[in-house]
């Protein structure tokens, strides 16, 4: 990690991107390790980290506009370690949530390195696409950089506090997901309540 720097630390962000395997949670806390010790520059391994998972959800838009979204995942399944599932469920999460998926994708494992492919696919706004996506992944790179700083070497806590950290950002998005059912329930009542006392009135 030394000898590869803090650009090195963003190109591992974009492989990590493009092919799901290499773990940021191994990654990205090392290098806040190595910040912490003066070894790297952290304001640096967090802005060249999260320009990675950027390009890398570029790749994978590109791949999805161009291709279709059954096609690139029959061809990105055939890759070692790469489990069809995952496309799936990532395809799943943009259907259902839309533009919210994107930013909260990058926040879930399993589905943070391959939300972009549907986003291609589908050929959302290239604009909020590029702003959701760093803005996740500036969120989440600065957490797990954040944790390899304060908690240094020992990685038995930093996979214990990333576990942590997956947990909040479910009960986060669950909430996020409950707020928006009642405010859309409240909002069909009181349109019902608008539309009966006209009806009243007339």
């Amino acid at each position: 990690m030394k000898g590869i720097g803090e650009w090195g630390v963003g190109v591992f962000t974009l492989l990590e991107t493009v092919f799901p395997p290499i773990p940021s949670e191994i990654v990205l806390p090392l290098a806040g390790f190595l910040a912490a010790q003066g070894d790297l520059d952290i304001v640096l391994v967090v802005v060249l980290s999260t320009l990675g998972a950027y390009v890398g959800g570029l790749i994978l838009y590109a791949l999805g506009a161009a291709l279709g979204l059954e096609r690139s995942i029959r061809m990105l399944s055939k890759l070692p370690l790469v489990d069809r599932d995952d496309f799936e469920k990532a395809a799943s999460w943009f259907e259902r949530h839309g533009r919210a998926a994107i930013f909260f994708g990058r926040l879930i494992p399993g589905v943070r390195s391959l939300i972009s492919l549907p986003a291609g696919a589908s050929r959302m706004n290239l604009l909020t696409f590029s702003v959701f996506t760093l803005a996740g992944s500036a969120l989440w790179n600065g957490l797990l950089i954040g944790l390899g700083a304060a908690l240094g070497s020992q990685y038995d806590l930093i996979d214990e506090y990333s576990s942590y950290l997956n947990y909040a950002v479910y009960a986060a998005i669950a909430g996020l997901i409950a707020w928006l059912v009642v405010r859309r329930i409240l909002r069909v009542r009181r349109d019902r309540g608008g539309r009966s006392i006209d009806g009243a009135l007339d």
